[in-house]
């Protein structure tokens, strides 16, 4: 016996028998194991030789050393689902890999060390999440975490991620296309730090996956829904913190969690403003017309609780509005007319009335023109404006046989 082989008879630290022949289907079905593992060396094929465990269990496998001189033991396969004559091909194949650099025993231990989806989500929700997003995001980056990242994803190596199956993944979700987008937005910046800053593999394969078509829903109030909706909340029985926030909303044009995170000293009632020192765009002023003003002189203050907007909770701010509004809407008739829909109603009626979408814009917070820029359509057209009036006056004149405004016909040009 070589002194390899003589080496070899202490696999995984413990003593075997060891046999060396050709290795065939009726040599490895001869090979027994008494009390301790038995080895069979093939004698053609250096490396090459098949373990056979007392359980009966018989396993391929190769025996090479690294460029560096480090002995690998790497198994090719079980004998039974694999034939010594595929086993043998298989060894050839990989000892003219290890002939090329490569290590492939190292390479499947490092495969088996590396990071899975799930692991490295939990680091993107500790590492980033949590130290650049708000509260409300975490929220939300945990919950896309873990109701559709994980499930369908999160036992896959990163490394072994691949583009076809981020592709299907994102297809099974069409049917709810909006949080489909949201998650793969959530996949991609968390793949985006695998393969930059955390080096956990060489690219990104979200990028380029078209997502979903989204149209923007956009409810609008009328007059008549307004009225309807203020008969319901004059009607509520419930929490006044709950009306007065539905109320503020509607008077204000902020965020929900702007009004449900408003605290009293942040509150300046002689300039009818609220300045927030954060909020989903930085500091913020919301500003405060009279009948905003009017709920909240209304409103109670509780002892120990800063928050305008008082919860259950001691010193905490309301945490449920969308179970009571769903009540109150529903007494109003409008039961497709989300929370946000009311900032929506804030705005359009700003556009109608003939304010400039950089003052909308300014009261609504947006720090980006094109924000705004979806009620462009409701704004008054001025043209359109001066045109009613003459054609109204041109109308008026008509009618009465006594035009208040001259009337020419137009002149034909030679």
């Amino acid at each position: 016996m070589s002194c390899r082989q003589q080496a070899a008879a202490c696999l995984h630290g413990v003593c075997t028998e060891t046999e060396i022949a050709r290795i065939t289907k009726r040599a490895v079905d001869a090979l027994r194991a008494a009390d301790r593992p038995a080895l069979l060396w093939d004698d053609e094929l250096p490396g090459f030789g098949v373990r056979a465990l007392p359980s009966g269990v018989k396993s391929c496998f190769l025996q090479y050393r690294t460029v560096d001189g480090r002995l690998r033991w790497l198994t090719l396969g079980r004998h039974g689902p694999m034939t010594p004559d595929q086993a043998r091909r298989r060894a050839l194949q990989e000892k003219a890999a290890v002939g090329r650099g490569a290590d492939p025993s190292g390479e499947r231990l490092a495969r088996r060390r590396e990071p899975t989806v799930a692991d490295v989500a939990e680091r993107y929700l500790a590492e980033h999440v949590a130290r650049h997003n708000r509260a409300s995001t975490a929220a939300e980056m945990r919950r896309l975490v873990d109701k559709r990242i994980k499930p369908a994803l999160g036992g896959t190596r990163i490394g072994a991620l691949s583009r076809s199956a981020i592709k299907a993944w994102h297809q099974a979700m069409a049917g709810t296309p909006y949080e489909a987008n949201r998650a793969l937005a959530c996949l991609s910046k968390m793949l985006s730090l695998a393969a930059g800053d955390w080096e956990l593999r060489p690219d990104n394969p979200c990028i380029g996956i078209k997502r979903f078509p989204e149209r923007a829903r956009e409810r609008f109030l009328s007059a008549a829904e307004l009225a309807a909706l203020g008969e319901a909340l004059a009607r509520h029985d419930g929490s006044p913190f709950v009306t007065a926030a539905i109320k503020l909303l509607v008077f204000t044009g902020a965020r929900r969690s702007e009004i449900l995170g408003l605290q009293w000293q942040w509150i300046d009632f002689a300039r009818g403003e609220a300045r927030l020192p954060d909020s989903k765009t930085g500091a913020k002023t919301v500003h405060l017309p009279p009948p905003a003003l009017e709920v909240l002189a209304a409103l109670p203050r509780i002892e120990g609780n800063p928050h305008v907007i008082a919860g259950g909770k001691p010193g905490a701010p309301l945490a449920n509005l969308e179970g009571p509004w769903r009540a109150i809407r529903k007494m109003a008739g409008l039961d497709d007319v989300r929370l946000h829909d009311l900032r929506h109603a804030f705005a359009s009626i700003a556009a109608s009335s003939g304010m400039g979408l950089p003052i909308i814009g300014k009261m609504l917070g947006h720090t980006q023109a094109q924000t705004t820029a979806r009620y462009a359509h409701l704004a008054s057209d001025p043209v359109k404006a001066a045109a009613a009036t003459v054609a109204g006056r041109i109308a008026a004149a008509m009618a009465g046989g006594r035009p208040s405004a001259t009337v020419r016909p137009l002149e034909r040009r030679q």
